[in-house]
């Protein structure tokens, strides 16, 4: 059973706040959808995974200037899903909807799966927050603790340290595990979310994009580059593993900081204490926000206060509009939490997850 937010905004928060946002693309004559910039950006970061996969099979080349495309296809995979994946399946890339389907399933060059990422973020992740046994973003399998709410183990001791390491698998783990264990459970529990699609047509999709997936990644190369096939598999590696880290700390740094909460609801109406709109001020954080290659490169998710109150507005718009939510918060007396520098979030979620292996007091 889901829990509540409440209904009624005591405050007026949220109401004001769409108001004043409302009237900033009004005034400017903007639509909230993405534009030439997104356009362009989007070029860009399929070109960062598409030319040197071609590369790679068409000019002859040393090992090391091998690996060095394959880290660099990584950083466009990556960059494939902040920036084009991440509006499209939000339906803020374009206000045509098979624009947004067609951008949205640009998914499958990070080996994931559109319906599962849809019940998982937009569903889960937006809606649940940071909210203990709701929002899978925070739900690691046991393996790290990223919250007080959940079970501690003497090996989250060592989990600064090994934090890092896992958080390369983040891709990976979409196409070799998740993607299947997630198919079967969001059709069992969330059958009526982000897809009106038959289950048999929800899984010859996965598993096809699955198989056509691993022929153009490995199968091909192996059959067209004179090369073992352990460095083929070395190269693949690589790539997913830039990308799944490159993902996984731009998430994190969002959610997994010091100033953030993870609030559980009340334990007889399971109901929270704030509205869905004020719960994302405490659960959520933004980082470099004056940093213009920061923004550009990782589709404003810097700015995930922005994105996680009006998800339907493209990324593009978000550091305009910052400066209206940041001044209607403070107006409210709600927090607004922000980070300086990529490094300075970077150091608070290293604080917070050694914090988080520490043994809980009695």
């Amino acid at each position: 059973m889901y829990i509540k937010f409440p209904r009624k905004d005591l405050k007026g928060f949220y109401k004001e706040l769409t108001n004043r946002v409302n009237a900033h693309f009004k005034k400017n004559q903007l639509k909230k959808t993405g534009n030439f910039q997104l356009h362009i950006k989007s070029v860009v970061m399929i070109g960062l995974l598409v030319v040197p996969y071609l590369l790679l099979l068409t000019i002859p080349m040393s090992s090391w200037q091998q690996l060095g495309l394959c880290f660099l296809a990584g950083v466009g995979m990556a960059g494939i899903g902040m920036n084009v994946m991440h509006d499209g399946n939000h339906g803020s890339y374009s206000s045509r909807p098979w624009i947004n389907k067609l951008m949205g399933d640009t998914i499958y060059f990070l080996a994931g799966n559109s319906y599962n990422w849809k019940v998982q973020h937009n569903f889960l992740h937006h809606t649940f927050t940071n909210i203990h046994e709701h929002d899978e973003d925070i739900d690691a399998n046991g393996i790290l603790r990223f919250s007080d709410h959940q079970p501690w183990k003497p090996f989250h001791r060592f989990q600064h340290f090994y934090f890092v390491f896992l958080y390369g698998l983040l891709t990976l783990r979409w196409a070799l595990v998740s993607d299947f264990s997630q198919m079967r459970r969001y059709l069992r529990d969330h059958k009526s979310v982000a897809e009106t699609k038959s289950p048999r047509r929800l899984w010859t999709t996965l598993v096809i994009t699955k198989i056509l997936y691993f022929i153009g990644w490995l199968v091909i190369p192996f059959l067209v580059l004179d090369i073992a096939f352990w460095k083929i598999l070395i190269g693949f590696l690589l790539m997913h593993y830039t990308a799944g880290l490159i993902l996984s700390l731009v998430f994190q740094l969002a959610h997994v900081v010091e100033d953030t909460e993870m609030p559980l609801p009340d334990e007889n109406r399971k109901e929270m204490k704030n509205t869905w709109a004020i719960h994302q001020l405490y659960t959520t954080a933004n980082f470099s926000p004056k940093n213009w290659l920061v923004n550009w490169y990782v589709g404003g998710l810097n700015f995930q206060i922005e994105h996680h109150i009006f998800p339907h507005i493209s990324h593009v718009h978000y550091r305009e509009i910052a400066k209206i939510i940041k001044k209607t918060a403070k107006e409210f007396n709600l927090p607004y939490n922000e980070y300086k520098t990529t490094r300075s979030a970077l150091l608070s979620h290293f604080k917070f997850i050694k914090r988080m292996g520490l043994k809980p007091a009695l």
